[in-house]
């Protein structure tokens, strides 16, 4: 949240680089997952869109991440509500709305670094999601989540939502 509007703003600032090499390496280099569980439906589910549609990974991940979070929202309650306030320090309403405001704002934060954030924004529809979800079939790509309770009805749930 820091990083990227810099690096928008300056993308040749050494430091400001560095800062966002280093933050990536510790985000998917394991060491911050070691000893909780983790939840890679949204990556799997993006690396389907890479695969069929060219999209890239970053991009995926912010078509992604908004639907997955709104369809799964109960069953991620808690980390939605440490979410919130943690990340964007949003203390104010009830439970749900601190949820969808973060879910809003996740979206929001995305769409202002340039990442579309909808399957239509890349011309995909509702025809692609049922192509997707065969795909996530035939990789046995059928369990995923941290509780492989993310069924492809669940995944195709995410994708409607992402249209």
């Amino acid at each position: 949240i820091e990083i990227g509007p810099k690096i928008l703003e300056d993308s040749a600032d050494y430091d400001t680089r560095a800062n966002l090499m280093w933050a990536a390496s510790m985000a998917l280099n394991g060491l911050i997952g070691a000893g909780v569980p983790q939840d890679w439906s949204t990556h799997l589910i993006g690396h389907e869109l890479t695969a069929l549609y060219g999209i890239d990974h970053a991009r995926t991940l912010a078509i992604v991440l908004p639907s997955n979070l709104q369809v799964r929202r109960q069953e991620k309650r808690e980390k939605l509500l440490q979410y919130a306030t943690r990340v964007w320090q949003i203390v104010e309403g009830d439970e749900e709305q601190r949820i969808d405001a973060a879910i809003a704002r996740t979206r929001t934060f995305f769409e202002q670094l340039g990442l579309p954030t909808r399957l239509s924004d890349y011309q995909l529809g509702a025809t692609d999601i049922e192509i997707i979800i065969t795909q996530l079939e035939s990789h046995n790509l059928t369990q995923l989540g941290e509780h492989k309770n993310v069924s492809l009805e669940i995944s195709r749930q995410i994708l409607e939502t992402s249209l």
